[in-house]
């Protein structure tokens, strides 16, 4: 997973989808707890990419 923090707003769409991945640290800025996921979670992490409202996140 890769954030582009230029465009990302902290939203937390992904945070609610994925929050074993994803989290707002104490400033509200979005943290990537878990950059390397297994393949099985391939097509979820594909949903919250395209459920980000800023089109922010990536699949590396």
């Amino acid at each position: 997973m890769k954030c582009d923090f230029d465009l990302c707003e902290s939203n937390a769409v992904c945070v609610g989808m994925a929050p074993d991945v994803f989290d707002l640290d104490d400033d509200d800025y979005l943290v990537i707890l878990d950059e390397d996921l297994p393949d099985s979670r391939a097509e979820e992490m594909r949903q919250v990419v395209a459920s980000c409202p800023r089109s922010a996140l990536s699949i590396e």
